[in-house]
Parts: structure tokens; C-alpha cells; sequence
């Protein structure tokens, strides 16, 4: 097996060590060089001959310009896996490219931040045909524990940006909560003993709490990768009444607008200070 990952910031760095520690073959490519055994600058040549082709990028713009390149090259028996957290707008029209060239396309956006990639504990969105999935299998179960399938192509999509919509407004009420606590003269540790107990409780509060007690917002997962999913959530939500994510869009551009963008989301915390 052959697999090209495009892409190497925080995640595809990691699942490509990760599957070069398996063995297998991987070429890799990102906007700017890295120094990263495997690494080809010249992107048409990293994706020839891969059977497997992850692509886990910023935006839609980004991927869009991942397929100006590879899409003339792409060929019949490879697998496109991609894992960028896009709108549903976009997956079927990028669908539609891939598929033009005889390639197979599968949408596999993921939940799981650095230290879950570091555990091979992904969890992988999956939407498209079973085949693609299962063309997909032999690179996927090595770097996740997890890979549900949606539904068709654009499901996945959704409901990332729903998962990820309910993420951000979780951190934002503890973020909030605990701001009152601590006017209140209520250390973190209590704070957080007494979270441990309580049925608000969360997987986010127990991994952001090392975080929020030691002002630590190296990035797990950036303000500006989460600002822009909130918008491509907006984007896709036409009509629909999201009264809470309106309002916490725009504390996400106050953040923006602070030059927060790369550190940690949890630093929306510092706004409350």
C-alpha cells in the first residue's frame, strides 16, 4: 500500500508518522516545505501511484487548489479520503470532480484533536458508497478507532459541523462558568473537582482543563480552523434558527480580530478576563 497526505499540519503530520511507523509508504506533501521524511515538493508527483490520497487541509479554497493540480494525474484505482472539514456545498461539487476522473471519492471528516491522532484514537465521519469505504479500510483503521458511516456523500460533512458547532458552544459556557467562579474567589481546582461530579461534565472539560488552570493555549485545535467552521456551518444553515451560534460567531471574530487565530480555541477564555 501506497498513501500520499496531503497536508501537514497538526493531524496529517501525525497520521503520517503514524503510518510510516506501520511500514507503509508515504509520500507527503504541504504548502510549505517541511522537513518530513517522505516529503515531495512536487505535488502531481506525490499523488501518482498512491493507492490511498488523504487530503486534510484549511479550507474549501485550499482543497480547491489541491485538485487544480492532482485531478489531471488522478486515476482509476486510487482513493481520495477527504478529511478537511468542509461544508456539504462543497464536498458534492469536489465529488463531482474526482469522480470525473475515475478516482473514487470518500468524505471522511474526523473528530479528535492532537492527542487523540497521537493514540490512533480518530474518529472518522464517513459518507459515500461502501466500496469507497472499504478502498479506503486498509489506511483508515490504522490511525482511528472509530469510522461510522453517515450516509451518502454530504452527510458526513453535516454532521461535522453540527459535532463541531456543539464543541465550541460547550467551551464557551466553561469558559463562562468558570470566569464567574473565579470572580467568586472559587479556585480552579475546586472549580473543576466539583465539575468532575456534576452531570455537565464533558470529554471537552476534562481535556481543555490542564489548559484553562495553566493559561496554556498551544494549539490541540486552532481559533481560526474553528472560526471558519462555524462560518461554513452558517453558510450551510440557511434559514434555520441557530440563535447561539449567531451570537458566538461573533465573540469567534472578536477573537480574530485580537490575533488569536493559531492558538487554541479554549484562549477565548482570555476575552472574559
Amino acid at each position: 500500500m501506497k498513501v500520499t497526505m496531503i497536508g501537514l499540519g497538526i493531524i496529517g503530520s501525525i497520521w503520517a508518522q503514524n503510518l510510516q511507523k506501520d511500514g507503509i509508504e508515504v509520500r507527503a506533501w504541504n504548502r510549505t516545505k517541511k522537513d518530513f521524511p517522505g516529503f515531495e515538493p512536487d505535488l502531481a508527483k506525490a499523488v501518482k501511484g498512491s493507492e490511498i490520497i488523504f487530503i486534510v487541509v484549511a479550507d474549501p479554497p485550499a482543497v480547491q487548489q489541491v485538485f487544480d493540480v492532482i485531478l489531471p494525474v488522478l486515476k482509476k484505482g486510487q482513493t481520495i479520503v477527504q478529511s478537511s472539514t468542509i461544508s456539504t456545498k462543497w464536498t458534492l461539487e469536489f465529488a463531482k470532480q474526482v469522480k470525473a476522473t475515475g478516482a473514487r471519492y470518500l468524505e471522511a471528516p474526523f473528530t479528535g484533536s492532537k492527542p487523540a491522532a497521537e493514540q490512533r484514537k480518530t474518529i472518522f465521519y464517513l459518507g459515500g458508497e461502501k466500496a469507497d469505504i472499504e478502498a479506503a479500510k486498509p489506511a483508515l483503521e490504522r490511525i482511528s478507532t472509530h469510522r461510522i458511516h453517515i450516509g451518502p456523500t454530504g452527510t458526513a460533512s453535516a454532521l461535522k459541523l453540527a459535532m463541531n458547532m456543539n464543541i465550541a458552544m460547550v467551551m464557551e459556557a466553561l469558559n463562562e462558568s468558570l470566569n464567574f467562579a473565579r470572580k467568586q474567589g472559587i479556585s480552579d481546582d475546586i472549580f473543576f473537582d466539583a465539575l468532575h461530579l456534576n452531570a455537565c461534565r464533558s470529554g471537552l472539560s476534562d481535556l481543555k482543563e490542564e489548559k484553562l488552570k495553566k493559561d496554556d493555549y498551544s494549539p490541540q485545535f486552532s481559533l481560526k480552523h474553528m472560526d471558519k467552521d462555524l462560518r461554513l456551518a452558517l453558510e450551510d444553515a440557511g434559514n434555520i434558527s441557530l440563535p447561539q451560534l449567531r451570537e458566538l460567531k461573533r465573540i469567534y471574530d472578536e477573537g480574530m480580530s485580537r490575533g488569536l487565530g493559531d492558538k487554541d480555541f479554549s484562549v477565548l477564555s482570555t476575552l472574559l478576563k
